[in-house]
């Protein structure tokens, strides 16, 4: 009996066993979770050492396409190998922005912009467009190894902050999709790029926003994402970035073509250009629109016209003369066609017979620089219009001429009472461009025979009538852009009517004592460049067309 209760039953001598197998079991399991959780880690550790590896090969062997020119390289060194753009840039020719053509395509060419849009998409990938004067492209940056772009350059590319200067080396291709972005209709496949110069992260305007139209602001009032209007006084204030938009570009390429035509023609009609002096004892116009300063020790003014000086020039018998040159009016004006300082184009010229003659030239002088505007500057004129629209200038092939007694007569009869001896208000020279507009076909013509009393004291009075005097205004689209006359040459006259302006003789003493030398019958007139391409453009204020406005509350920049 005791013998068998000792032996355990069945079940109980199976039972180590059984507990055996489950241990080795989890064992098993375990040791199988920690080889694989090995395994893993060593692939980890691999494709992190092959990275490692492949980045150390990229740095060697793809770093010098991109990266940050050095100061040595641009202080003009003449060592080709000072540092790795230099050595890229060595033997090549940069191309313009505006000159990339589909001709071009398969072609490699090193361009220079600024960085207008950076657009990254992905470690891979990223889009630069770069922004020459106006005309734009885009660059694609694409990691590869058969362009030698590795991930560092793509993600080198996505840190170039906007307006930054780089230059980049790539090849031109035609992509599969016409580009609505940019002014070029090809890209360039980056192979180097390099960043001459960084802007500020934050800048005071977006280039971009400051290029939207009035309707392109309005449109985008409408989307989750409205675009910014940038006003006058912030575009002023940070001017340098406001002159880089399109229009701005365009703008001082017309005004360069206006100034540029002005000369032609009349160096072409024998004129001789001069430079009259801007210091003077006394005022040239009259009136108290004039800055005052001290000038070692005497009072003196800045010119408020060239005009005494050209007329003395003729006294000096060289009979056809003008000058480009600042003026200055210390005008407390604060319209949108008003400065203190401009740029001035001014002509004097003896007169055989008439002072007609004046006019014929004004005729032939401004439909030649109209016409070539619209002949020679048709893409800067389509980037105005683009972000101001405006319509084309209507003239004549022979300007139009009315004596001031028919313009008076023409806004009676409209209905709009004006002293027939008085000078026209903003508002009459406007209705008057009106109806000249609907009666005759142009916006460009001139008004002649102003009552004297309006006019400067150098001007000739009428031989008809002493209450008219021998001048004229010039307008565009209803504004003044030009005002002309006959001179007085005769010294006791001037002297008379110098006195009674309120000028002090003696302070122009020296303008006047230059008609008792003998001086011939002669007259002039003086145009406001800024006004000329405001108004041709049909733009809205002088300040868009002056580089850096000077008006009664600005001084800077």
């Amino acid at each position: 009996m005791s013998s068998e209760s000792e032996i355990p039953p069945s079940s109980s001598t199976t039972a180590p066993e059984e507990s055996g197998e489950k241990i080795s079991k989890k064992a098993a399991k375990k040791e199988a979770a920690k080889l694989e959780k090995l395994r893993r880690r060593q692939e980890q550790d691999e494709a992190t050492r092959k990275t490692a590896s492949m980045s150390l090969e990229e740095n060697e062997e793809y770093s010098s396409n991109y990266g940050d020119v050095t100061l040595n390289e641009l202080q003009s060194t003449a060592d080709p190998k000072a540092g790795k753009w230099r050595e890229a840039v060595e033997g090549k020719d940069w191309t313009d922005v505006s000159d990339l053509v589909e001709e071009m395509v398969e072609s490699e060419v090193l361009i220079r912009g600024r960085v207008h849009i950076n657009r990254p998409t992905s470690s891979k990938l990223g889009f630069l467009i770069l922004r020459e004067s106006g005309s734009t492209v885009q660059c694609v940056v694409r990691q590869s190894e058969k362009t030698k772009v590795g991930a560092n350059m793509v993600k080198y590319s996505e840190q170039l902050s906007r307006e930054s200067f780089v230059d980049v080396i790539g090849v031109v291709v035609l992509p599969k999709e016409p580009l609505t972005g940019t002014t070029q209709q090809v890209e360039i496949q980056v192979r180097k790029v390099y960043c001459i110069n960084k802007a500020l992260a934050k800048l005071p305007l977006s280039v971009e926003d400051a290029a939207r139209s009035e309707a392109d602001i309005e449109k985008s009032l409408q989307t989750e994402k409205p675009a910014a209007r940038v006003n006058q006084d912030t575009r002023l204030n940070h001017r340098v970035l406001d002159l880089r938009t399109p229009a701005n570009q365009a703008i001082f390429r017309l005004q360069c073509q206006v100034e540029n035509s002005f000369r032609e023609k009349l160096i072409f009609k024998d004129f001789v250009g001069i430079h009259t002096p801007k210091l003077m004892a006394g005022s040239s116009e009259g009136g108290s629109a004039v800055f005052r300063l001290e000038y070692k020790g005497q009072p003196a003014c800045l010119a408020q016209s060239p005009q005494l000086h050209k007329q003395m020039a003729i006294c000096g018998d060289l009979r056809r003369v003008f000058e480009v040159g600042p003026v200055f009016r210390a005008e407390d004006s604060f319209t949108h066609r008003h400065l203190c300082e401009f740029v001035g184009l001014d002509v004097e010229m003896e007169i055989r017979k008439h002072y007609s003659e004046i006019m014929d030239l004004v005729d032939e002088l401004f439909v030649f620089i109209f016409t070539s505007l619209n002949e020679k500057c048709k893409k800067e004129l389509e980037a105005v219009r683009k972000q101001y629209p405006f319509e084309p200038l209507k003239f004549l092939p022979k300007t139009l001429r009315l004596t001031f007694e028919e313009g008076v007569q023409m806004l009676k009869e409209a209905g709009v009472e004006v002293d027939p001896l008085g000078d026209l208000n903003t508002e009459s020279e406007r209705k008057l461009g009106q109806l000249v507009l609907e009666k005759y076909n142009t916006e460009f013509y001139i008004l002649h025979r102003y009552p004297k009393a309006v006019r400067p004291f150098y001007t000739m009075t009428c031989a008809d009538n002493p209450l008219y005097s021998n001048s004229f205004d010039v307008f565009i689209r209803g504004e003044e852009i030009i005002s002309g006359a006959q001179r007085v040459h005769i010294p006791e006259i001037l002297e008379q009517r110098a006195g009674e302006f309120g000028i002090d003789v003696k302070t122009i003493s020296t303008y006047i004592d230059s008609f008792r030398y003998g001086a011939p019958p002669h007259g002039g007139f003086g145009v406001g460049l800024e006004r000329v391409v405001m108004l041709f453009c049909g733009l809205n204020n002088i300040r868009k067309t002056s580089l850096f406005p000077r008006d009664p509350q600005r001084l800077a920049p």
